[in-house]
């Protein structure tokens, strides 16, 4: 993977991103995003923003900064802003995941939803949201983790050759990348269909080192939070 070829892959995306990816992603949108709502008042970068499938989601209270760097996704999701009326977004900025321009400690809870298959270096990805995040803050990461077999398995290792035409990695080793995140982990749950992607709640605090067999102890399979309809209308009712 490198940025060149990620750039190319969701140009491509762009246009069809909401109907191909926004339903089967979902989920996990919801998770996370109804996970930081808990916290009012709070400044939240999301990382790898894309066409702003999430926005609308968040507390109108959470101020929210998100980042990409495909431009044709980022105009989509300005679009959106305009259109729902969602004053609570601060800015959308093209910039590289991995080489934030933001200051240490700027935000409260930093979220990156199906971003860290994608970048070329996903430590440098999570050693980045450590640092703008602030002491005790919350980061959350969505996405799909390597299956520990059966048929979902077999489809990883075939089609991982063809990562940088997909733009992202098919094979992504979970236990890899929270061993070097240095974070603390709260709990790691499932965001349907079928298990596919999960979603890590991780504190913004130096970890003991991990042993044993990642998540027998924080794993929790929890039912999807529902949004309430006012909750997602709200935006709307105040253009």
């Amino acid at each position: 993977m490198d940025l060149a070829s990620i750039r190319r892959a969701y140009k491509r995306y762009a246009g069809m991103y909401d109907v191909v990816f926004g339903a089967a992603m979902n989920p996990g949108r919801k998770l996370a995003v109804a996970t930081a709502n808990k916290r009012p008042k709070q400044r939240v970068l999301e990382v790898g923003v894309g066409t702003g499938l999430a926005l609308p989601l968040y507390r109108r209270d959470i101020t929210v900064v998100g980042i990409d760097v495909s431009p044709e996704m980022l105009e989509r999701a300005r679009d959106k802003v305009d259109e729902l009326g969602l004053r609570n977004v601060e800015a959308l900025l093209e910039m590289d995941a991995e080489n934030l321009t933001f200051p240490d400690q700027s935000f409260d809870t930093v979220i990156a939803m199906y971003v860290a298959s994608v970048v070329p270096h996903p430590e440098r990805l999570m050693s980045e949201m450590r640092r703008v995040c602030k002491p005790g803050g919350d980061i959350l990461i969505v996405n799909h983790f390597t299956s520990d077999g059966g048929p979902l398995r077999a489809v990883e290792f075939l089609i991982n050759p063809l990562s940088k035409t997909l733009g992202w990695r098919p094979e992504f080793d979970m236990k890899a990348l929270l061993r070097t995140a240095g974070v603390e982990i709260k709990n790691i749950r499932p965001a349907h269909p079928m298990g596919m992607f999960k979603v890590i709640h991780c504190r913004n605090t130096p970890a003991l080192p991990m042993t044993g067999t990642i998540g027998t102890d924080i794993y929790t399979d929890v039912a999807e939070p529902q949004l309430r309809p006012a909750e997602i209308g709200r935006s709307r009712r105040a253009r």
